[in-house]
């Protein structure tokens, strides 16, 4: 095993502002506790949590490292006395509730996964947030079965192409609103039925159109705002709407009599906050559900661009124009 250095590169927050406030610093290695495990990072996932938190607007829960990242591979350089599950040189994938922007991260050794063959670690990098977001809000929370029809706003996104694969893998059917024509096709490649340009169509009449009026059982929404009420026409009755994001707004007028007479259900969440049981059981569920579907080859993260982690700011900015279609990395 190699010796561990004392200090590591991290990327850290000067000031809530834009991506040039992400700078970087050098702190001590951390130490895992008694069921942590310590990743040396290859890479790290951008997400929009992350820009929100560095906007000053999405603050790590209490406990957590105040370093941006919420997702991170590589391999375990250290284990904590109680962790059992993964032992020091293996490949991992994890979730963690803050610290990824590193050389090395701090992970619940329950919340790691081990980095299938069929993954670059580049791609590993872009799985975990992404794959729990999807599979507890869509599969969990909306319940998608299959046969049904899953409308996905912003489809390009990370999330979003995560979202069409495994929605596919399992049966539905898949429409998604997208920003521009190459767009469309990218999520039409990774087996959407349907792609709507949001900027020129009506998704509530092309949803009808579509289903033959019937609408969708499940909508996953990042939008908010004006959508809501909208994503309350496109919904089939007994249709799910799971919100996870407002980046539309966290404010919506809506006329309650349409959720009544459809008997809609209108949930929501958010990972970070999470208990590490909560998260524990998410990942277990994937690794039941979904992991033979990574190793297989028939899910895999559509991979947008990736940049040093010294060049976080410039991650940013690239998210932040929203012309990236599918994932954005940082490599350590």
């Amino acid at each position: 095993m190699e010796k561990l250095p004392v200090q590591m590169t991290v990327i850290g927050i000067s000031k809530p502002g834009g991506p040039e406030v992400l700078v970087p610093e050098t702190r001590a290695v951390p130490a895992p506790g008694p069921d942590e495990i310590l990743i040396k990072v290859a890479a790290a996932g951008v997400n929009r949590p992350d820009v929100a938190q560095r906007s000053g607007s999405y603050p790590p829960p209490s406990g957590a490292s105040d370093l941006p990242g919420l997702e991170v591979a590589g391999e375990v350089v250290a284990i904590g006395d109680d962790a059992r599950k993964h032992k020091v040189g293996d490949k991992v994938m994890s979730l963690v509730a803050g610290g990824g922007y590193a050389q090395y991260c701090i992970a619940q050794d329950a919340q790691a996964m081990a980095v299938p063959s069929s993954l670059s670690i580049e791609e590993a990098g872009a799985i975990p947030e992404t794959l729990m977001t999807v599979w507890h809000n869509v599969f969990e929370r909306g319940g998608l079965k299959a046969g049904e029809t899953l409308l996905i706003h912003g489809g390009s996104s990370g999330i979003g192409t995560m979202a069409i694969q495994l929605a596919k893998a399992f049966g539905a059917k898949v429409i998604v609103t997208v920003g521009s024509r190459d767009k469309a096709e990218a999520c039409k490649k990774l087996g959407a039925d349907h792609a709507i340009n949001y900027k020129t169509q009506d998704f509530v009449a092309e949803v009808k159109t579509a289903t033959g009026g019937k609408g969708c059982e499940v909508i996953l929404d990042m939008v908010g705002g004006d959508y809501v009420e909208r994503n309350y026409d496109a919904a089939a009755v007994d249709g799910r709407i799971v919100q996870i994001a407002l980046l539309g707004g966290a404010k919506a007028t809506i006329a309650l009599a349409k959720l009544m007479v459809k008997r809609l259900h209108h949930t929501g969440s958010t990972l970070r906050p999470r208990s590490n049981a909560d998260k524990a059981a998410m990942v277990a569920a994937v690794e039941t559900k979904v992991m033979p579907l990574l190793r297989e080859g028939r899910v895999k993260p559509l991979m947008d661009s990736s940049f040093p982690l010294e060049k976080a700011a410039d991650a940013h900015r690239r998210m932040e124009s929203s012309e990236h279609i599918g994932k954005i990395v940082l490599l350590a």
